[in-house]
């Protein structure tokens, strides 16, 4: 399996947006290949002294940090499947977003453990 994921900061304000937009690029990367896509607001997510998720991307007054993860069967699905993706949320341009895209981390992440419950 492959992962991408992704912190953002997201306007607590346009939370509602988001969420609809994660909505509609979830539909668009299921259609391609994905497996699963994840978005989850920040809950419990301490400021830290050295380093934490509010730090890394820079959190400011009247944001939420947002953990999201996709998941694929293997790296050349997401490849095609980021593709296809790409192409068509550019025709969904948003020229006021709900987060911060400069202040996005995000990373493609090779599994070396994956266990389930079975529930």
């Amino acid at each position: 399996m492959y992962v991408d994921g992704f912190v953002v900061p997201v306007k607590r304000d346009r939370a509602d947006d988001y969420r609809k937009m994660a909505k509609q690029m979830a539909d668009l990367w299921i259609k391609h290949g994905a497996l699963s896509v994840v978005e989850a607001m920040g809950d419990d997510v301490p400021e830290g002294k050295v380093t934490s998720f509010p730090m890394s991307v820079k959190l400011e007054p009247g944001e939420v940090v947002y953990f999201s993860w996709i998941t694929y069967p293997d790296r050349a699905t997401r490849d095609a499947c980021n593709a296809k993706v790409m192409e068509e949320a550019g025709e969904m341009d948003d020229k006021d977003p709900p987060m911060n895209p400069q202040r996005m981390i995000f990373g493609g992440f090779t599994t070396v453990v994956s266990e389930t419950s079975g529930a």
